[in-house]
């Protein structure tokens, strides 16, 4: 190749900015704003946009999708019409995951009571969330428009249903920062066995720098893969190593200008600092025996149980979002490893103890106020029995048009049930709320404007909630 066009070839805008003539013009300008950004932190606290009620989510994920219908959502008449045929007004237009002809109405199997002050319903599965009830707010009416998981997972961690756009945690990190300095800004926990369904995308920070997507963090020796120094290298050394390989980024940076490339230092150093905070943050045997027995957990192992009381030691060290996974939800009733007699009374214990530990720990702690919780699916059930291949077990179909989740803390109304579906659970019925609507909500209550909060993306600016006007904070359900 000619040396001239190879030349040419490696020209970016930024060498013609810094090589015209323009002096404190346009290149000046456009160099003195590079040289502002290295100065920071990409994780240098932030101002909110306005004065926020929280400043720290714990959002915990029920993968696969709890019934509302048995946990939350209690419908009467499902129980009096139990396994009798579906209203063909139902069905019209509706199209299933699973559900094959016109299927049963599948009341639940489940006692349910009123509890707390505002007397919210809840189901008998959840005994230990009973005593929290004054706490929280139930939202009953949420809808999505997806019926597959991975689509519903990613469209509400992301706001798209496809891969390639950031999770909440990154938008979060990404407009305000975080408080730790030794810790990452948005961290993941996994319980369940696996992944959630989306995989890896739903903490992903898509077109944002890849410096606010989310750090899974694992039990054992090696919570965070990679961060510890190799054998017989000691620490001394690594920073010397380390210092050299900024040297190397920073010269990079400055002749480049990449924003990628201050990302690659900053990863490098959190993941020096992490050495020694990570160990001490991720170890629990150092918790009271009576706090362990609050939560169910085990130092050691890995479970729902740890991984609440490890979003309560993240969230006091600074950690601005800690998202946790539970897989598991996906109640279809094809055996009794997934149906709601036997399956989900198993996944209900799992989680009911630790959940509302977590909430009255962060109340005597002081920090429920500050700290938004979240509890949910990704999308709801049928009210009908899914019956797949002729299957004698109890279990339900995906279903997008109604699912309820719950919020406390963080400038959220305590004691409170918000929205409601019809008396068969089919159908919202009142103050229908979008999955945009819950994450604008979230963003607001952060002290970030969800309707101008942006990202500048292929001359557009993309916001978490989409371009459309639709979206809303729900007012109602603010303290």
């Amino acid at each position: 190749m000619d040396p001239r066009l190879e030349k040419i070839q490696t020209r970016t805008r930024r060498h013609f900015l810094r090589e015209c003539t323009l002096g404190a013009g346009l290149g000046g300008l456009a160099l003195a704003e590079l040289n502002s950004s290295r100065a920071a932190s990409p994780f240098a606290v932030k101002p909110p946009m306005a004065k926020p009620k929280a400043k720290a989510v714990i959002y915990l994920h029920m993968s696969g999708s709890p019934p509302q219908q048995d946990l939350f959502d209690y419908k009467p008449k499902l129980v009096e019409h139990h396994l009798q045929p579906c209203p063909e007004e139902l069905l019209k237009g509706e199209r299933f995951a699973f559900i094959k002809g016109r299927p049963m109405l599948l009341g639940s199997p489940h006692a349910f009571a009123r509890h707390g002050k505002a007397g919210t319903w809840m189901s008998s599965l959840l005994p230990n969330l009973h005593h929290a009830a004054d706490l929280i707010t139930v939202v009953r009416s949420m809808v999505t428009k997806e019926f597959n998981h991975a689509p519903a997972e990613l469209f509400v961690h992301t706001g798209e249903n496809r891969p390639g756009y950031p999770a909440l945690g990154s938008w979060v990190t990404y407009g305000l920062g975080s408080p730790s300095k030794d810790l990452p800004g948005f961290l993941v926990l996994v319980s369940g066995g696996t992944d959630p369904t989306a995989g890896k995308s739903v903490w992903s920070s898509g077109f944002l720098p890849s410096v606010y997507q989310g750090v899974q963090c694992r039990s054992g020796v090696e919570p965070i893969f990679f961060v510890s120094d190799p054998p017989g290298l000691d620490r001394e050394t690594r920073r010397k190593g380390l210092d050299a390989l900024k040297a190397l980024n920073e010269q990079e940076l400055k002749s480049l200008g990449d924003p990628e490339t201050l990302t690659r230092i900053e990863q490098y150093e959190l993941a020096f600092r992490m050495q020694t905070a990570v160990p001490d943050a991720m170890d629990i045997s150092r918790e009271p025996k009576k706090i362990l027995e609050e939560y169910g957990a085990t130092p050691g192992s890995t479970s729902f149980a740890n991984n609440c009381l490890l979003a309560r030691r993240m969230v006091e060290r600074g950690v601005r979002y800690v998202q946790l996974f539970d897989w598991g939800w996906d109640t279809h009733g094809t055996g009794p490893g997934d149906d709601i007699v036997t399956a989900l009374p198993n996944k209900c214990k799992q989680v009911d103890r630790p959940m509302t530990a977590l909430l009255l720990d962060l109340q005597r702690r002081g920090m429920l106020e500050e700290t938004l919780v979240v509890w949910g699916g990704e999308f709801g059930r049928t009210s009908m029995n899914e019956a797949r291949g002729g299957s004698k077990f109890l279990g339900r179909d995906h279903h997008p048009h109604c699912f309820t989740i719950w919020m406390a803390g963080g400038g959220i109304k305590a004691g409170f049930n918000y929205g409601a579906t019809d008396e068969l659970g089919y159908h919202v019925s009142e103050n229908k709320v979008g999955v945009h609507d819950l994450q604008a909500t979230i963003l607001h209550l952060l002290g970030l404007d969800p309707f101008t909060f942006s990202h500048p993306l292929q001359g557009l600016n993309a916001r978490l909630i989409g371009p459309a006007d639709g979206p809303k904070v729900i007012d109602k359900i603010l303290a």
